[in-house]
């Protein structure tokens, strides 16, 4: 609550022509080799969905004056990412909608087969760091699997990363023809070590889905979690 009072009194204070984000969001997606073609719809389709759900769309949409500034991403091995969505102002409904569609509409590409969540957090942390006039900087990074190339997620240091940023976590279980109690035991370990590994910031999160037929429920839980409604449209900013 302190943390949303100083934001609030940041918002007040600061002229139109400062207020320009009020949070900037990349999504980093994994395509690794355990992501199979129906997967990486379900994916991609989930975060579509859950762009379009009725809560997420009127959280992104309020205060649109100051709005959220959204990118996707495709990360794989430590030489195979892409960016899905460039950045985008989510300023009213034609332009989220123009991004639930670009994302509808992408087909998947070759990518590695393996899983460098390191290079990952580190592209987003390079891309976030060029948003440097939004109040709010968030990674989110969803998964199936631990880093097992690349630089590991735990020896990326804080100095690398923008000040003030967020990473976020959503895991992905196992395949649905898994039995229950070994789905849920292997989201426990996935989520223990986005956890240790993973997440930065004193908010930081691990959201879960049971498997990828679940995706769209958990991203839409995850982004009503992350996204800032400060409700700016209805501040009354002081003259210059």
């Amino acid at each position: 609550m302190i943390r949303a009072a100083l934001l609030l009194l940041a918002v007040i204070g600061a002229s139109p022509a400062q207020a320009a984000c009020r949070q900037a969001l990349a999504i980093g997606l994994d395509v690794s080799g355990s992501v199979d073609q129906g997967e990486y719809r379900m994916q991609l389709d989930g975060l579509a969905g859950a762009l379009g759900s009725e809560q997420v769309s009127a959280a992104l949409l309020e205060g649109a004056t100051a709005p959220v500034r959204l990118l996707v991403f495709e990360w794989s091995g430590p030489q195979a990412q892409r960016i899905l969505l460039p950045w985008t102002d989510i300023t009213d409904e034609a332009a989220l909608q123009g991004a639930i569609d670009r994302l509808r509409s992408i087909e998947r590409v070759r990518a590695e087969p393996t899983t460098a969540i390191g290079e990952a957090t580190m592209l987003g942390a390079r891309l976030l760091a060029e948003q440097s006039d939004c109040w709010q900087r968030t990674l989110d990074l969803s998964g199936d699997g631990k880093s097992n190339t690349g630089r590991r997620p735990q020896d990326v240091q804080a100095a690398e990363l923008p000040e003030g940023l967020t990473v976020n976590g959503l895991v992905v279980g196992a395949e649905p023809s898994e039995a229950v109690q070994r789905r849920l035991v292997e989201i426990g370990e996935l989520v223990a070590y986005f956890q240790a590994y993973v997440i930065r910031g004193p908010d930081a999160f691990v959201e879960s889905a049971l498997g990828f037929e679940d995706y769209e429920a958990a991203m839409t839980r995850k982004l009503l979690r992350e996204i800032r409604s400060l409700a700016i449209g209805a501040l009354d900013l002081p003259p210059d």
